[in-house]
């Protein structure tokens, strides 16, 4: 009802709906496109494989227009199932959930096969890449302990695979120092505050440490996470927060704090594009 309302009201007033959105968040700055993350692997729930981690992103910073972007994303995902298919075989090219392939691979080789795609594609140096943990899939209830080794086959699961918060902490700042990974979305369990905290701490600066499932873009749970420093951008779901007056209250709050903003959809929502408009104004 909100977004209709909104549309109604864009049509009404002779604008283009992102234009009634920026009016309605008193925006007056020059609007422009955002930077486009493509998902190009799919794991956890999201996909049939091993892999733990739900979704790996390749970020064009780089890009001049989101014209280039979306061309350079879609030459990297193109050049990517190259490879998976080379490494793994015609099945492992079978798209997930989200649209991205989902080879058998574990959580660091999904990272590797990015960074060959990027490389082979020929945008090392315009291209980052983000991930969506979902660590709340494989968070093992009642433990600190997160076990990537869920999806694994019973003959294929080792101890290894099972890590404490702390030191799956470590996992990513390793990643992160490896590799130019400068979004991790859900690294940890939604309830795991003190976890949340001491890596935002760690990793915060360069890198963006984004709460999906630890805010779902519910105003009261954002402002404990910025009261907390629990991470520092927010993962924004329109439909998810219900109205287009809340989520602009959301995104206003997480601007004041100096945090970053992503937009998303939601997993099998339907193929309505004001999202689109709506994050134009961010």
């Amino acid at each position: 009802v909100s977004l209709a309302a909104a549309k109604a009201a864009a049509e009404a007033k002779g604008v283009p709906l992102y234009q009634h959105f920026a009016d309605l968040a008193g925006n007056t700055e020059k609007l422009v496109l955002p930077v486009p993350c493509f998902n190009v692997i799919n794991g956890g729930s999201h996909a049939g494989n091993k892999l733990a981690f739900q979704e790996y992103f390749i970020i064009p910073v780089g890009a001049k227009t989101f014209k280039e972007a979306v061309q350079i994303g879609s030459e990297c995902y193109h050049t990517l199932k190259g490879i998976i298919k080379k490494k793994y075989g015609g099945d492992a090219t079978l798209i997930g959930d989200e649209g991205g392939f989902a080879p058998p691979c574990d959580a660091t080789q999904g990272v590797e096969l990015i960074m060959e795609a990027i490389e082979k594609a020929g945008f090392k140096d315009v291209c980052k890449i983000g991930m969506d943990v979902a660590a709340s899939e494989f968070k093992v209830e009642g433990q600190d302990c997160y076990d990537l080794g869920t999806w694994y086959a019973e003959a294929d699961k080792t101890p290894e695979l099972k890590m404490t918060g702390a030191q799956l902490s470590d996992f990513y700042a390793s990643l992160c120092e490896k590799y130019p990974l400068i979004t991790i979305e859900d690294p940890f369990d939604q309830d795991d505050w003190a976890t949340w905290k001491s890596f935002t701490e760690r990793v915060g600066g360069p890198s963006q440490v984004v709460g999906d499932d630890l805010t779902v873009t519910n105003v009261t749970r954002v402002q404990k996470a910025i009261d907390e420093k629990s991470c520092n951008a927010l993962l924004l779901k329109v439909n998810q927060i219900g109205t287009v007056t809340e989520s602009i209250d959301a995104v206003k709050m997480c601007k004041a704090s100096g945090w970053g903003v992503m937009c998303s959809h939601r997993s099998g929502e339907t193929e309505d594009t004001t999202i689109a408009d709506f994050l134009v104004w961010l």
